[in-house]
C-alpha cells in the first residue's frame, strides 16, 4: 500500500479526480455570473441605467429587463445548484468506493500478518482502526482535490469580482491573508502532533477495555472491580486533557478567523462609502462587493477546514499503514497462487537445523534436525515449555522457520502456496476458533474454495466490486469444494458428515440441538411427521416407566409445569416479538385482565413475588446457582424492585399505581410457574378463573394485535422447539432423571418415525454464538477435529486438540481417528505423553530441543526424559 494518501488517492482515482476538477472548473464561470447579474438589476433595470433597446430582437423597457435579469439569475441559480448536486454525489461515490477499497486492503493485510503478531495486538486494537478510524479518509478521498480546487476557485473568483469592483477594496478584503497564511500551519502542527497521541492513546484504551471484558471472571473472582474503573478512568483522563488541550487551539483558530473576518467589513464601509460618497464607485457595485465579501468568507472557512482534514487525515492513513505492515508478513503471491501439487516420496518433512524465535530473538526451538515418515502416526511431547507447541505450528506452516530448513515433501515449506497447505494439511489446536453462524458452516469451513461468482441480476454488486478493487465472488452462494472430496452431490456429501459426527462422538450432540430447534420455513410433511410421531411418544408415555414425567397439554387443564401466560393463552407468543413486561404493559390485555377480574390477583401476586425475591436474594451473589434458578429479577435490577416495592404503601389502592410499575408486576406473575417456584401464589381457585378467562382469550387478543400461536394437539406449533412439539407437553419439574429418561425414550421414537435426517437438518442450522460461545468445550473441540477430518487432507496435525475431552473420551476418539485415518499422516501432540504408545514413532522435545526420536520402544527406556514424562 501508498505511504501517501494523495499518492494513494491518485492510483486508483486519477480518472475520477480530473472529472471532478473539470466539473469544479465548469461551474465557476455561472458562479461568478451570479455575482455579476445582481449588480446590473441594481444598477441597471432598478437604476435605469443602460438598458438595452432590445435583445434578441425583443424590445426592452425597464420593467421587461428587470424581468429578464430576474429569469436569467434563477436559471443561473438552477444551473449552480445541479452542478453542486453531481459534485456532491460523485464525490461522495469515489469517496465510498476508496472507503471501501480501503477496508478491503486493510483487511487483505490481516490474512497476511504472522500469527505471533496477533499475540501483541488485540481487537480492541484492530475494530476500531479497519471500522471507525478509516471512515473520515473515505470522506476526504472525494474532496482530496475537488475541494480546494472548488472552494479555492470560488475564493478567486469573489476576489477577482470585487478586484474589478475597486482595486482599494480587493486589498482590503485580501490584506490579513498572509498574516492568516503564517500563522495557522504553526497552530496546525501542535493540533496534529496532539491528535497522533489521542489516535494511540484510544487505540491503548480499547485495547485496556478488550483486556478487561476478556477478564471479567477475574474481576468478579478477584473483586477487583474498583482497581479496574481506577484504571480505566486514568485512561478517559489523560483522553480528556490531550481533547482539552486539542479544543483550546483548535477554538483559537476558528477564533482568529472569525475575528479578521469580521474586521474586514468595518474597512469596506468607511472606505468603500467614501469612493460612494465622492461618486468614484456606484452604489451596486459597493454592495455586491460587500456581499461578495460575505460569500469569500465560506470557502476561506471551507478551505481552512479542509487544511486541518487533510492533515488529520494524512496522520490516520501513515499511523494505519504502520500498523498493518508488521515484520514477516505472508507474501502475496504465496497467498493468492493457485493449488500446486505436493511430491511426497518416504518422508513427509525433514528439518535440518530449524530453529524459531520470538519477542526480540528468544529462541523457542533450537536446531531441531529430523525426518517424519509418511503414511504413519507420530507423537510429539514434552512439558508446556518444550516447544511442542512452537513445533506442530512451524510443521503446518503457521509459524515460519527463523532459522534452519524445512522441508514437505520434496519442497520449501516457506515457497508453498497457501491454498496447497490448506488443501493437503488438516490442523486443530486445543483454541481452534469457532465462526459465528451455524454448527453447518463451521464443520463444511475446511471446504469453501470453490468460489462462486454473482447472478446475472446481480451484475450491478460486480461492477461495484470490480470499481472499488473488492473480490468479485458472490459469499451468499454454497462454496463447498465437492470435487476436492470426490463426490458428486450434496446426497454423498451429507453421508460423509454423518460419518464424521460419528466418529467424533458429535452425532447425537447435533441431534439434541436439532430437537432443541425450531423449523427455520413452514414444512408440511415434516410437521405431519412430528405430530405423528407424538402420538406414538404420547402411547408411550403410558408405559409405567414414563407416567408422570412429562405433564400433556390440555385445554380443560391448568398445566402447572408451564407459566401463567402461557396457560392463559394456552399457547405461545409469535416469533418471541413481546417480551413479558412489553405484554404486561398492552392496555387491551389489561382491560382483558380486568374483564376476568384477574387484573387485582396478578398484580397482588406480583407484590408478594417482588417482596419474596428483594428478601431472598439480596445477600446473594449473582452468580449463585438459587438465583439463576429461580429469581424473576435480574441481578442488577434487584435495588429498582426494592425502591419500587417501598413506594407501594396501599395494596388495596392498586389503580394509583403508575402503569410501568403495573407491567413490571404482572410481567412478574406472568413468569410465575406452579411447579417450578412453589411459592403457592396460584392456587386451584385462581387456575380456574385463568381456565375460564382461556376460553375467551383467543378472540380477544386478535383484535388487540397480539398474535400467538395455540397448542393443538392435530398441529404442528411452529412456535414451539421441535422436542416441545413430540413431548406436547412440559418435563415435570423435581422428577429424579425425567430429563434422562425422556432423552432416551425420544431417541428411541426419532429412530421409529424416521426422524434422524430430519433433526440432523435442524441441529446443523443451530447458530453456534460468538466464537461457539453457545457450544459446550467439548462440542466445539469435536467440531474443529471433525471440520479437519471433512478435508479428507494428505496430512492430519492434532495440536493437543483433544485436552477438552475426559480421558476415557480422549482415548476413544483418537484410537477412532487412528484406525479410520491409518493411511494418512498424522501428527499428535499430546499432553498425556501414555498416550503415546498408540503411534508409530514419538518425537520428545525439552526446552526447545529434539532430545529423543523413535518407536514408543525405543524411547520409553528407563531414566530417558519420556519416561519421566509417562511416570
Amino acid at each position: 500500500m501508498e505511504s501517501s494518501i494523495f499518492r494513494y488517492i491518485l492510483k486508483h482515482t486519477k480518472r475520477d479526480q480530473v472529472i471532478i476538477l473539470l466539473l469544479t472548473v465548469a461551474s465557476l464561470p455561472f458562479m461568478y455570473a451570479t455575482l455579476e447579474v445582481p449588480k446590473k438589476i441594481i444598477n441597471d433595470a432598478i437604476g435605469g441605467a443602460n438598458i438595452p433597446d432590445q435583445i434578441l430582437g425583443f424590445p426592452m423597457e425597464q420593467i421587461t429587463y428587470l424581468v429578464v435579469l430576474c429569469v436569467v439569475f434563477l436559471v443561473l441559480v438552477i444551473i449552480n445548484g445541479v452542478m453542486k448536486y453531481i459534485l456532491n454525489v460523485y464525490r461522495g461515490v469515489v469517496g465510498e468506493r476508496m472507503l471501501r477499497r480501503l477496508r478491503f486492503e486493510l483487511f487483505g493485510q490481516m490474512l497476511r500478518f504472522p500469527l505471533p503478531h496477533y499475540k501483541k495486538i488485540s481487537q480492541g486494537e484492530m475494530l476500531p482502526i479497519l471500522i471507525s478510524e478509516t471512515e473520515p479518509i473515505g470522506g476526504f478521498v472525494g474532496e482530496a482535490f475537488a475541494l480546494p480546487a472548488f472552494q479555492g476557485g470560488m475564493l478567486l473568483t469573489y476576489i477577482f469580482f470585487i478586484f474589478n469592483q475597486s482595486i482599494w477594496l480587493g486589498l482590503l478584503a485580501t490584506a490579513l491573508y498572509p498574516f492568516q497564511f503564517w500563522l495557522i500551519p504553526k497552530l496546525q502542527a501542535v493540533v496534529n502532533r496532539l491528535a497522533k497521541e489521542r489516535v494511540l492513546t484510544v487505540r491503548k484504551l480499547g485495547d485496556r477495555l478488550s483486556d478487561s471484558i476478556n477478564g471479567m471472571q477475574e474481576i468478579h473472582a478477584n473483586n477487583t472491580a474498583r482497581y479496574e474503573r481506577a484504571v480505566i478512568s486514568s485512561w478517559l483522563g489523560t483522553i480528556f486533557r490531550i481533547r482539552y488541550d486539542i479544543y483550546k487551539r483548535k477554538f483559537f483558530i476558528k477564533f482568529l478567523n472569525n475575528f479578521l473576518a469580521q474586521v474586514t467589513p468595518f474597512f469596506f464601509y468607511l472606505v468603500g462609502g467614501y469612493y460612494v460618497i465622492n461618486g468614484q464607485l456606484s452604489l451596486g457595485a459597493l454592495v455586491t462587493a460587500i456581499a461578495a465579501f460575505k460569500e469569500l468568507n465560506d470557502p476561506w472557512k471551507e478551505l481552512l477546514t479542509y487544511y486541518q482534514t487533510r492533515e488529520d487525515v494524512r496522520i490516520k492513513y501513515e499511523q494505519i499503514i504502520e500498523q498493518f505492515h508488521p515484520n514477516g508478513m505472508l507474501d502475496t503471491e504465496l497467498q493468492e497462487a493457485p493449488t500446486a501439487p505436493l511430491r511426497f516420496g518416504k518422508e513427509s518433512w525433514h528439518a535440518s537445523n530449524l530453529g524459531y524465535a520470538e519477542h526480540a530473538g528468544y529462541q523457542l526451538l533450537e536446531r531441531l534436525n529430523f525426518r517424519l515418515p509418511m503414511n504413519q502416526s507420530i507423537a510429539i511431547v514434552g512439558n508446556a515449555s518444550s516447544g511442542k507447541d512452537e513445533l506442530a505450528r512451524l510443521l503446518a506452516r503457521l509459524y515460519w522457520p527463523t532459522q534452519g530448513k524445512l522441508t514437505l515433501g520434496e519442497a520449501d515449506i516457506r515457497q508453498l502456496p497457501q491454498s496447497t497447505l490448506g488443501h493437503q494439511l488438516g490442523y486443530v489446536s486445543d483454541s481452534a476458533h469457532i465462526f459465528s453462524g451455524s454448527l453447518r458452516n463451521n464443520l463444511f469451513y475446511g471446504l469453501f474454495s470453490a468460489a462462486r461468482a454473482y447472478a446475472e441480476e446481480q451484475q450491478w454488486q460486480v461492477k461495484q466490486a470490480q470499481l472499488s478493487g473488492n473480490a468479485e465472488d458472490d459469499p451468499g452462494q454454497d462454496w463447498t469444494d465437492l470435487d476436492r472430496l470426490g463426490i458428486e452431490n450434496e446426497h454423498q456429501l451429507h453421508a460423509k458428515l454423518v460419518d464424521v459426527l460419528e466418529l467424533v462422538d458429535l452425532k447425537q450432540d447435533v441431534l439434541q440441538l436439532g430437537l432443541f430447534g425450531k423449523l427455520a420455513e413452514e414444512d408440511p410433511a415434516l410437521s405431519e411427521q412430528i405430530v405423528s410421531a407424538r402420538h406414538v411418544l404420547r402411547q408411550r408415555l403410558q408405559e409405567d416407566d414414563y407416567q408422570g414425567l412429562v405433564e400433556v397439554f390440555d385445554e380443560r387443564i391448568y398445566n402447572e409445569n408451564l407459566n401463567v401466560i402461557e396457560n392463559l393463552m394456552f399457547g405461545i407468543v409469535a416469533n418471541n416479538q413481546w417480551s413479558y413486561e412489553e405484554l404486561a404493559a398492552r392496555q387491551g390485555l389489561q382491560d382483558f385482565l380486568r374483564e376476568q377480574e384477574l387484573f387485582r390477583p396478578f398484580v397482588k401476586i406480583g407484590i408478594e413475588i417482588t417482596s419474596t425475591m428483594v428478601d431472598l436474594f439480596s445477600d446473594m451473589e449473582e452468580n449463585a446457582d438459587l438465583f439463576e434458578r429461580f429469581s424473576f429479577i435480574q441481578f442488577d435490577e434487584l435495588p429498582e424492585y426494592r425502591a419500587m416495592l417501598s413506594r407501594i404503601r396501599d395494596t388495596d389502592n392498586l389503580e394509583s399505581l403508575g402503569s410501568e410499575t403495573v407491567a413490571k408486576l404482572l410481567a412478574l406473575t406472568f413468569q410465575l410457574s406452579v411447579a417450578r417456584h412453589r411459592l403457592g401464589l396460584v392456587d386451584k381457585s385462581l387456575q380456574g378463573r385463568i381456565l375460564y378467562a382461556r376460553q375467551h382469550f383467543a378472540t380477544r387478543m386478535k383484535r388487540i394485535g397480539i398474535e400467538f400461536y395455540p397448542f393443538d394437539p392435530e398441529a404442528y406449533n411452529i412456535g414451539l422447539s421441535v422436542q416441545d412439539n413430540l413431548l406436547f407437553g412440559r418435563t415435570a419439574f423435581g422428577q429424579a432423571r425425567a430429563q434422562s429418561r425422556i432423552g432416551t425414550l425420544m431417541r428411541e421414537v426419532v429412530d421409529s418415525e424416521g426422524l434422524e435426517g430430519s433433526l440432523l437438518e435442524i441441529g446443523l442450522d443451530f447458530h453456534v454464538g460468538t466464537a461457539g460461545s453457545r457450544l459446550s468445550v467439548t462440542q466445539r473441540q469435536k467440531t474443529a477435529i471433525a471440520r479437519a477430518l471433512l478435508k479428507q487432507p494428505d496430512i492430519l496435525i492434532f495440536n493437543q486438540a483433544t485436552s477438552g475431552l475426559d480421558p476415557s473420551a480422549e482415548v476413544r476418539l483418537i484410537d477412532r481417528i487412528l484406525a479410520s485415518y491409518h493411511e494418512t499422516t498424522q501428527v499428535w501432540v499430546l499432553n498425556r505423553a501414555d498416550l503415546a504408545s498408540r503411534m508409530d514413532q514419538v518425537l520428545v522435545m525439552e526446552r526447545g530441543q529434539l532430545v529423543d526420536q523413535g518407536s514408543y520402544e525405543e524411547v520409553s527406556r528407563e531414566g530417558s526424559t519420556f519416561s519421566q514424562l509417562s511416570g
